[in-house]
């Protein structure tokens, strides 16, 4: 791309032979300057902040030229599941209301055998039927795709029932997944009716565990692990060898020091991402390190913590079962347990200049890339950069968010029926920074924000609002107008008697997890993408430039 020259675009015929000669130096002095402008700004540009941007502009943010040093901001990343296209669903049709009538003839068959006495029967299809219809009835705003055999709820007259839905108006390919308990009530005559649906994921009994998706030919998953699911049990306990012969004939690449740690999430997973493409492209397990340190922008101490485990914000199970990964402290132990006895060769490499394509023919068991002190020379992703980048693919696909944490944003979204409107206020230290966003403030003020919802949100309607300022009461006149829901309205949803608490201590030895900074904007922001409307603060609600003033044209090209 450097080597071309800018004269092209003369037409040198029309010119004398010493005008050619003074444009060509002039064109080669451009090239000159250019190629110092050029290396200049690769050392020092940082890359817009992808959220909240349309789908076309972050898969051009995560596909574009990597020779930069990622951004520490507070910003989500956008992970595999949010490239997936909605209509790749399309393969399943939805069930109708119609397609679960109660059947007139099974109504009859029940009045010849009548007895009020006895005990409901969940598996009873008349049963199984009205608790579909009655579901479908309830929830007006998703599409169901199947339900779950009802299990009888011992010593009552209730069942459990289960089902598989998106929303109607969803805009990603996600699955979810709901059981709830179903009051029956029998009448004298032994007509059956369904008087009462409780809370979101009441019918435990109806909860089951997935089965594993069958590998196809190629070795990759296929069926339950191709969309994500919300709402299945997580399985995401750590991989093992299963043997001594099966670690010796195996091959790994681990990723060792460097500068990537405690630095923001967008800067981590553009360096994990490039250590899992190189893994896949060698046809080598990746050791990877489950323990994190979070950036200082996320927690809520203030200070840079260690021991965060991968699991509270990714997808693990899906990674393990759809990619070849080992957890480094397991790989380590048989490691040091059978290298010598099995002669295990290591291959050492302290320049990330080294490509990939350098190391397709080592045979060692191991090759572990070693990373230096000094920053930026010292971060992962610089292995894909340059000539690699167009070699090796980072595998976005592969990583998807927390079941753990989707399963609250699906909660949320629960309670409010799928029905709801959501704005994004984004203000904090920028609103109070008026050279750089000089109408922020005042833009995002109730009034100013009343006044743009007024035509774009029916009045009274359910409006979630993220937001990341921390006085949340400035927001209060809003209420009078609709019926507004912040992300602290939920907090029973992590806090100590929840199941995110439990399963998130156990996998931390024991110990309680903060729902931290970074969970919080998680969670905040995929809620208000699951609103029917999306009101954004630098697309409608201000006109001040996203990144301050003069950077407008930044984002949209």
């Amino acid at each position: 791309m450097l080597g071309r020259s800018r004269t092209g675009g003369f037409r040198p015929e029309n010119l004398g032979q010493n005008a050619v000669s003074l444009i060509g130096s002039i064109g080669f002095s451009i090239f000159v300057i250019g190629v110092v402008v050029f290396t200049i700004t690769a050392a020092t540009y940082e890359p817009e902040d992808p959220l909240f941007h349309p789908s076309d502009k972050i898969t051009t943010f995560l596909s574009s030229n990597s020779d930069a040093t990622l951004k520490s901001d507070d910003s989500v990343v956008k992970t595999g599941e949010d490239f997936m296209a909605a209509n790749q669903t399309a393969f399943a049709g939805f069930i109708n209301i119609a397609d679960v009538e109660t059947s007139e003839n099974d109504s009859d068959a029940n009045q010849l055998d009548c007895d009020s006495n006895v005990p409901i029967d969940c598996k009873d299809p008349e049963v199984f039927h009205l608790m579909m219809k009655a579901t479908m009835e309830k929830f007006k705003d998703i599409h169901f795709y199947k339900f779950g055999k009802p299990v009888t709820v011992e010593g009552t007259s209730s069942c459990d029932m289960a089902w598989r839905y998106r929303p109607k108006d969803g805009k990603t390919a996600t699955f979810y997944k709901d059981y709830r308990r179903f009051v029956i009530a029998k009448s004298e005559n032994c007509s059956v009716s369904v008087v009462g649906i409780d809370e979101y994921h009441s019918g435990v009994n109806a909860r089951k565990r997935k089965r594993p998706g069958f590998r196809n030919s190629s070795g990759g998953k296929v069926d339950d692990f191709s969309l994500p699911v919300v709402g299945e049990a997580v399985n995401d306990s750590l991989p093992a060898v299963e043997s001594e012969n099966a670690f010796k004939e195996g091959h790994y690449l681990v990723y060792s020091g460097g500068g990537d740690r405690c630095k923001s999430m967008n800067h981590f997973l553009w360096s994990f991402l490039c250590a899992l493409g190189e893994a896949q492209y060698l046809n080598r397990t990746l050791v990877m390190d489950l323990s994190l340190c979070l950036s200082s922008v996320y927690t809520l101490s203030g200070q840079n913590e260690e021991g965060k485990d991968f699991r509270f914000y990714f997808d693990f199970e899906h990674l393990k079962e759809a990619a070849s990964v080992i957890d480094q402290v397991q790989f380590w132990a048989d490691w040091g347990k059978w290298y010598k006895k099995n002669g295990l060769k290591l291959h050492l490499v302290e320049d990330f200049r080294v490509t990939p394509m350098k190391l397709v023919d080592v045979k060692d068991t191991l090759i572990m890339r070693k990373f230096g002190t000094v920053e930026p020379d010292n971060y992962w992703y610089r292995v894909c950069e340059g000539e690699t980048e167009s070699v090796v693919q980072r595998p976005w696909h592969l990583l998807w968010k927390s079941r753990r944490l989707m399963e609250i944003v699906s909660a949320i979204a629960s309670r409010l029926n799928w029905d709801y409107d959501a704005i994004h206020i984004e203000r904090g230290d920028k609103a109070r920074n008026k050279k750089v966003w000089p109408n922020l403030e005042k833009d995002t003020s109730p009034s100013s924000i009343l006044s743009t919802l007024k035509d774009k949100i029916e009045q009274g309607r359910n409006l979630y609002i993220a937001t990341n300022e921390p006085d949340v009461t400035f927001l209060n006149p809003m209420k009078d107008k609709y019926k507004t829901h912040l992300l602290d309205e939920f907090k029973d949803l992590w806090d100590e008697s929840s199941e995110w608490y439990s399963e998130t201590m156990k996998l931390n030895g024991g110990n309680p997890v903060d729902f931290d900074g970074y969970m919080r904007a998680s969670v905040d922001t995929e809620v208000f993408l699951r609103g029917k409307k999306q009101i954004e603060t630098f697309n409608d609600l201000t006109n001040d430039c996203r990144d301050g003033i003069g950077t407008c044209h930044v984002a949209a090209s």
